[in-house]
């Protein structure tokens, strides 16, 4: 999935992408899976048990694909994926290839700069 992630595509016109509003609409890959062992919709004439998710921005939602309806546009260069806790950014390549570089964490404040009327119990890091 990894490879996908991120690409940007189109949505190829069929009587049922047509039916539902998404015929021509350009989204980017959310990912992929085995639709036997999920329980959701699948656009298309499954033919295989393969499905990819497509998400578009002006809709806020995703759908699932058979990989028949789907135009590839573009590998997605440019895209950024981010992790909260992780200090990590990912950027898509030219080539596809994902960049992994360090980014500065959000609180940046060291436990040792807490006042002594801030200290807390480690254990109760939900208090905080």
């Amino acid at each position: 999935m990894f490879d996908t992630f991120g690409n940007k595509v189109r949505i190829k016109r069929t009587a049922e992408t047509i039916e539902k509003g998404l015929a021509q609409k350009e989204g980017e890959v959310y990912g992929q899976t085995t639709p036997s062992m999920m329980d959701f919709e699948v656009i298309g004439n499954l033919k295989e048990d393969f499905a990819i998710n497509v998400h578009f921005e002006d809709l806020n939602e995703s759908f699932w694909f058979t990989e028949d309806l789907i135009e590839s546009l573009d590998n997605g260069q440019g895209v950024e994926i981010t992790l909260d806790g992780i200090d990590k950014k990912w950027t898509k390549g030219e080539n596809g290839e994902w960049i992994e570089e360090a980014i500065s964490p959000i609180r940046t404040e060291k436990k040792s700069e807490r006042s002594q009327s801030e200290k807390y119990d480690w254990w109760k890091f939900w208090k905080k």
